[in-house]
């Protein structure tokens, strides 16, 4: 990679630059820019795609998705100690790199992105979850972007691809299988990064669907399903008392016996609950 733009290797520009990782901004830098590529492979074509970059820390991730052809990549970095880093890497690719400093979690991001856009990132882990649920649950389906690409600690992965009845199994899997097809694509053990987390990493790619797998009004299901696995280990008739009136009579209506508990329970069922919930 270094061959390809020019620029220095990462562990140099992490020495010029002084940037030590952040715990408490969930910093862990990947260095080898051959992981780097390869992530930004498994985002798929980016010709004629913008791509949003969430943490970039010193570009190792922005300078693949660049040489993998992305038509312009907006890095949202929260740490100006990383502004000079990627301030050489936007002057490597003139005119198709935007750096934004701030917080992502503030920022209208599709604002500064051109369609057709996708997501790629090795999101800092503090603020990972939340942005997936954002990114799954916009008011208007399908979504500004085509695609996710995502690192994440391996247990919020297998979290977000798990099947009913398995620890796992919780609201990211139902809020991103609703709507999405989503697969562990890449796992990476905590030697890859500096500073060397205490779990291993994976990257899970979602594709976003035409239209939602089963019919449910988003903001209803996400309440439910939220409320339901808030307490997994009581019945649904316990656990959803305080989502909606006759809670009782709506499970049994959806085919879903009150005594159930939440991670017993698939997909189509929770979208038949939202919707008979919705209705009243």
């Amino acid at each position: 990679m270094a061959t390809i733009d020019g620029l220095p290797p990462l562990r140099d520009v992490i020495a010029t630059h002084e940037l030590s990782a952040k715990k408490q901004l969930g910093q862990n830098f990947l260095l080898d820019l051959n992981l780097t590529a390869k992530i930004a492979r498994l985002a798929g074509d980016l010709a004629g795609h913008d791509v949003l970059e969430v943490g970039p820390g010193p570009g190792g991730l922005t300078r693949g998705l660049l040489a993998e052809g992305a038509r312009h990549v907006v890095a949202v970095e929260k740490d100006a100690r990383c502004l000079p880093a990627l301030a050489e890497i936007a002057a490597a690719y003139p005119g198709r790199l935007t750096v934004l400093n701030g917080d992502a979690l503030d920022m209208d991001l599709a604002a500064h992105l051109t369609p057709p856009w996708k997501v790629a990132a090795n999101l800092p882990y503090n603020v990972g979850t939340e942005l997936l649920v954002r990114w799954l649950t916009p008011p208007v389906w399908p979504p500004a972007w085509s695609s996710l690409t995502l690192m994440f600690q391996k247990e919020v992965a297998e979290r977000i691809v798990a099947k009913p009845g398995s620890k796992a199994y919780g609201r990211l899997a139902l809020l991103a299988q609703w709507r999405c097809e989503a697969r562990i694509v890449m796992s990476l053990p905590p030697e890859a990064f500096t500073p060397a987390p205490k779990v291993h990493s994976a990257v899970v790619h979602l594709t976003a669907l035409p239209a939602p797998r089963f019919e449910a009004d988003g903001a209803v299901l996400n309440r439910i399903v939220a409320a339901g696995f808030n307490q997994r280990r009581k019945m649904l008739r316990v656990s959803l008392k305080g989502v909606s009136p006759g809670i009782e009579a709506k499970l049994e209506a959806a085919g879903i016996p009150p005594t159930a508990r939440a991670e017993e329970i698939g997909l189509e069922a929770f979208c038949l609950l939202a919707r008979i919930v919705a209705a009243g």
